[in-house]
């Protein structure tokens, strides 16, 4: 198994850029899976780690770790108390505006409705000769996302509501764009990576911010889609 890619560690605290398709730890929901980022860490460093909070198994980028559980606590207050700045890069379906608000309520598992609010803003558009449902042009956006809960599945939830689904999702998206990108070019990830985490650290009180660099299937698709140009490095 090839070693996670640690992007932060200090005594308190580690993050990994997770891999897209790695599960955090143990769920009901995937009972036949059997390595997790929680038992992949752990294994790595020898020590017990933490999550203190928890990105999708399709979702690539930052995944943070507590060293105790009195840290995953201080930290987890900080995530359910939004002040811990979270960015996200989605690549969508069609041209989004330049910039928006989601403020769409979400159900939980039992029906309860929870509000749910979402920031974006476009990064850049692109438009490729491939023909696709009676158009004779693909279009997609690459877009900042900067949730402000924390719902699950929330920005994919969000980017659909809005008829902007992101690529590579089988559950909210489009299956027929999907399909596309699998037939074209062999990718069937889901285009969201949690790129940035900026927050207060609990213990040593400092700014702290943390970026993951976009794995090998993102930056695939970025040149497919003549967005390998785009500078990220001012999100």
């Amino acid at each position: 198994m090839i070693p996670l890619c640690i992007i932060y560690q200090d005594e308190y605290l580690v993050a990994i850029n997770k891999p897209h398709g790695l599960l955090v730890h143990r769920s009901k929901i995937a009972m036949d899976v059997e390595v997790f980022a929680l038992q992949l860490l752990r294994d790595q460093l020898g020590r017990a780690v933490y999550p203190v909070h928890r990105i999708d198994r399709k979702t690539s980028g930052i995944l943070l770790f507590a060293f105790s559980k009195e840290v995953e606590k201080l930290m987890q207050a900080q995530f359910y108390n939004n002040e811990v700045d979270k960015r996200y890069l989605a690549l969508l379906r069609g041209f989004t505006d330049e910039d928006g608000k989601i403020d769409y309520a979400l159900k939980k598992e039992n029906g309860t409705p929870q509000n749910a609010l979402t920031f974006y803003k476009t990064l850049a558009k692109t438009e490729i000769d491939l023909p696709f449902g009676g158009h004779n042009t693909s279009r997609y956006s690459l877009v900042e996302a900067n949730p402000q809960t924390g719902r699950m599945h929330q920005l994919r939830k969000h980017f659909s509501h809005i008829f902007h689904p992101i690529i590579g999702d089988r559950t909210h998206g489009c299956n027929k764009q999907n399909k596309l990108f699998k037939e074209h070019w062999g990718l069937d990830t889901m285009f969201l990576h949690a790129s940035h985490l900026r927050f207060i650290h609990p213990v040593k009180k400092l700014d702290i911010y943390i970026s993951a660099p976009l794995q090998q299937e993102y930056l695939k698709v970025l040149d497919i889609l003549l967005l390998s140009h785009v500078d990220l490095s001012t999100i």
